[in-house]
């Protein structure tokens, strides 16, 4: 599984500087990562790179690369379980087998830019849990998930899109 880091937070997680990589062969398997904070809480944005389907996680004080790498790789498990995807990628899930990159491209960056701005509006209102503000996100209209020959798409629909399209 390739993680995308953002500098600051690769250097609080205790990492050198990320390295540039290309895409995984996999697209279920590549995976970007932003901090943010919401009121006195801090968060992360864990989002499919491709097609920007994400999950939000409470940012754990202290923790290291490798227990980070851990609860992306059960987050990410749970997500490509509940698609039916979860066979054939168990062995490259495993929190050793994470490579750790730097990010993609401004598109992403810009479109998880915009995602922080909604997940902090939702959790501001104190109304919804951590796990249904990041179900609120993949109904987002997003430009960088627009299908083919459309404007704007939500990162659910390019997911479910991207899954199938892995199946053949």
């Amino acid at each position: 599984m390739l993680l995308r880091l953002p500098q600051t937070l690769n250097a609080r997680l205790g990492g050198g500087p990320p390295a540039a990589s290309a895409s995984h062969a996999n697209p279920l398997l590549d995976w970007s990562v932003r901090a943010f904070a919401a009121g006195t809480k801090a968060y992360l944005l864990l989002s499919n790179t491709r097609s920007l389907y994400s999950v939000v996680l409470v940012e754990v004080a202290g923790e290291t690369r490798t227990q980070l790498a851990e609860r992306v790789a059960g987050a990410v498990e749970g997500i490509l379980d509940g698609a039916g995807r979860l066979a054939g990628v168990g062995r490259d899930l495993a929190a050793e087998s994470v490579r750790f990159a730097k990010a993609l491209d401004r598109s992403v960056t810009g479109s998880m830019n915009e995602l922080v701005a909604y997940a902090e509006l939702l959790l501001a209102d104190g109304d919804l849990s951590v796990p249904e503000v990041g179900v609120r996100l993949n109904d987002l209209l997003l430009s960088a998930a627009a299908g083919e020959g459309k404007k704007y798409g939500t990162p659910r629909a390019a997911f479910a899109a991207l899954v199938a399209g892995s199946c053949s």
